[in-house]
């Protein structure tokens, strides 16, 4: 196997895209998206695959550019009058599919045809758009070898470029066999791109067997994080996580991030935590509805939620340019990932944060990423509890001035009179309204006293430490006493309505016009839903349902069944699919034998 090194090009000597030999006509549509200096990728990546031979590997994390890279020159060389398929994109999750789908879109003419293939779209689509003679097809592995070995419907046999977008996570999640029999319906003479952030042992057995004489560009080690990236970190008790995580965004005029977790255990039980502190807070991994997968994902774009909760495989093809914040609630399994995570912050010249919450059992990591970044993290101070209450009260005043610059749209001006009518000076009536609507959010008693560790990155962690182990909560703890004095609704609304936990709280919260404090289990079925809230709560829901519709309310009081009520652990929301819809489950991760409710089928 021959192999030439070509390090990645130093973009600080302003190298242009027209200095890579692109033509005219593509330069204008570079120059339409509001770019003008290509990253280190593309500026590697570009000439050698519009002038060379060989095949190209490029290592690259996300968020480097890598998608152009490729599009470029694989755009320019596309024949729009051939009805082959002349080239084949893989990537492992849908996501990351469909962003390539769009990258390369905005840069193609209206006659390049360009067809999707996955898992969870409409395969009389995919039939329709391949029958119509695309020139580029991006797919995921698993729906590529439906269409080629099941279906037939596939023909690669002329292909000139085979990418792998990816390939490291392609591998990691099982694809090694669908990517070698993929390229069996390759031609021999085609050019193969492979990108890749990590080159394991897995990537070099690919590169061995079917990459025969290629170039590997590089990005080197100082270029894997970005200067625009303001990183630190909190060292804090593995059982206090939460409780930092929420006054670090607490004090946050307007966050806007995402939260990754290794796990999707550990992704349901954050975001039902963050849920039931009332947070506008959603949650992908693949345990959940591709469909809903999608409708979250354009809802965080969209800004509609400011928090998305993400395993690192399902948030691959996020790609959001203004995101403020990304959160490392648990660290990832080895540097790349972390780079990775990070890299989502600090595009298009912002300058954001990337925060990490360290317990004791990950210095070793955290010493690991700081050898492999070649900087240290900064340690920070946890915002204190009246830090955090000030800035609530600060940020009460500001959203108050901001609502008395349009007077005329206020509705309780007539309420407001009333108030005043009732005789007292006017700071004591303000007073006694933020007693009843903040006195939670500005009591000292509502906050846990929380442990900062001291321990230093390179320590060892001691596995006999017991405050270090994974929490377990007694049921005098706040997110279990509840259970006892809930009332479990049935809801009208289902599936087919799209409502996800999240949204169905938020219906209720607009039709009733009152905030739910306690949430619980939330279960969205085909055809109905359910959702546990406390019984003030429940009461004054369905009090307000009854007056909306006396014969047959939208929301009445489920009958109940329970199976234990006295599990002390605490797995947050587990999900369960079916036929049947989608269960959101606050309390123990197993079906039903504990943490409350359970509907029997």
């Amino acid at each position: 196997m021959l192999e030439k090194k070509i390090d990645a090009v130093d973009t600080t000597t302003k190298i242009k895209f027209s200095d890579l030999g692109l033509s005219e006509k593509m330069l204008a549509k570079i120059t339409a998206k509001g770019y003008e200096y290509p990253s280190a990728i593309q500026a590697g990546v570009i000439p050698l695959l519009l002038n060379g031979n060989k095949d190209i590997i490029g290592q690259a994390q996300t968020g480097t550019g890598k998608t152009a890279a490729f599009a470029l020159p694989v755009l320019e060389r596309i024949d729009t009058n051939s009805r082959d398929i002349q080239t084949l994109i893989l990537a492992p999750t849908r996501e990351l599919a469909i962003q390539v789908a769009e990258e390369i879109r905005s840069f193609a003419d209206s006659a390049v045809k360009i067809q999707l293939l996955y898992w969870g779209q409409n395969i009389r689509d995919e039939l329709s758009g391949l029958r119509a003679g695309p020139q580029i097809v991006v797919g995921t592995p698993g729906r590529v070898i439906d269409h080629l070995t099941k279906r037939k419907t596939l023909n690669i046999d002329k292909i000139k470029y085979f990418i792998l977008d990816e390939a490291d996570e392609m591998l990691n999640i099982g694809f090694k066999e669908e990517i070698e029999e993929i390229i069996t319906f390759t031609p021999k003479d085609k050019k193969v791109l492979l990108f890749s952030a990590t080159m394991p042992k897995s990537i070099k057995d690919i590169v061995n067997k079917y990459i025969k004489d290629h170039d590997l560009v590089t990005i080197e080690r100082n270029e894997l994080t970005n200067s625009n990236i303001e990183q630190k970190c909190y060292k804090v008790n593995e059982r206090d996580k939460f409780e930092a995580l929420c006054r670090v965004i607490e004090v946050e005029f307007d966050f806007y991030g995402i939260l990754f977790c290794r796990t999707k255990a550990d992704v349901d039980d954050v975001a039902a935590r963050l849920m039931s502190r009332g947070y506008k807070v959603e949650w992908i991994h693949w345990d959940i509805d591709q469909k809903q997968r999608e409708k979250t994902l354009s809802r965080f774009k969209n800004s509609a939620i400011k928090i998305l909760v993400a395993t690192d495989v399902a948030a691959r093809g996020i790609d959001v340019n203004n995101l403020t914040h990304v959160v490392n609630y648990t660290l990832p399994d080895n540097p790349e990932t972390y780079t990775h995570r990070i890299g989502r912050t600090g595009r298009a010249g912002n300058k954001w944060e990337a925060i990490s919450f360290v317990s004791r059992k990950d210095s070793r990591m955290l010493s690991w990423i700081e050898t492999a970044i070649k900087s240290k993290i900064k340690v920070e101070k946890l915002p204190e509890v009246s830090d955090v209450i000030e800035f609530k009260k600060k940020r009460l005043v500001d959203n108050t001035k901001e609502l008395l610059l349009n007077v005329d749209e206020l509705h309780y001006i007539d309420l407001a009179k009333d108030l005043l009518d009732l005789g007292n000076p006017p700071e004591q009536i303000l007073a006694a309204i933020l007693k009843e609507s903040y006195w939670k959010e500005f009591s000292t008693t509502h906050y846990s006293e929380l442990r900062e560790e001291s321990f230093s990155s390179d320590s060892r962690w001691d596995r006999g430490d017991r405050n270090d182990r994974a929490p377990r909560w007694d049921r005098s703890d706040r997110w279990f006493s509840w259970v006892e004095w809930q009332k479990r609704l049935f809801v009208a609304k289902w599936k087919l309505d799209w409502f996800s936990p999240w949204s169905l709280i938020q219906f209720i919260e607009k039709e009733t016009s009152s905030k739910l404090w306690d949430v619980g289990n939330i279960d969205i079925m085909r055809e109905f839903s359910f959702i546990n809230l406390s019984n003030d709560d429940a009461d004054f829901v369905l009090k307000k349902f009854k007056e909306f519709n006396p014969v047959k309310p939208l929301i009445v009081e489920s009958k109940k069944e329970w199976s234990g009520s006295s599990s002390s652990s605490w797995s947050g929301f587990a999900r369960k699919s079916s036929s049947r819809g989608s269960s959101y489950r606050w309390g123990s991760s197993s079906w039903g034998s504990r943490g409350g409710y359970r509907w029997n089928k």
